[in-house]
């Protein structure tokens, strides 16, 4: 079994910004994602899943890791200076590279 790293990309945003961030994502050349609806809080109060429009929604993206630093960079540059969003990368490795290559 040969297992093959990449980066999963995680941000987490309001949910009305999804077609934005994905948008974004694609720029980067990262073209598969998923979106959960969820709810928590943090030093800015709490959101709820109960109301769409004002949850947030993480958005996942397995990329390639000059994939990944593209799209930080672009989150960076465009999206993080003021307001509350968060956005991380962890190692992973995965079976079928193919499926995270546009």
């Amino acid at each position: 079994m040969n297992l093959h790293p990449m980066k999963l990309v995680t941000i987490i945003c309001q949910t009305i910004l999804e077609e934005r961030v994905v948008e974004l994502l694609r720029e980067a050349g990262a073209y598969l994602h998923t979106a959960f609806n969820v709810r928590g809080g943090g030093y800015q109060g709490g959101r709820s899943a109960d109301i769409v429009e004002t949850g947030n929604a993480p958005i996942e993206v397995i990329a390639k890791p000059e994939v990944s630093e593209s799209l930080l960079a672009r989150l960076h540059a465009k999206w993080f200076a003021s307001d509350a969003r968060v956005a991380y990368e962890n190692e992973v490795r995965v079976l079928r590279p193919s499926q995270f290559l546009a």
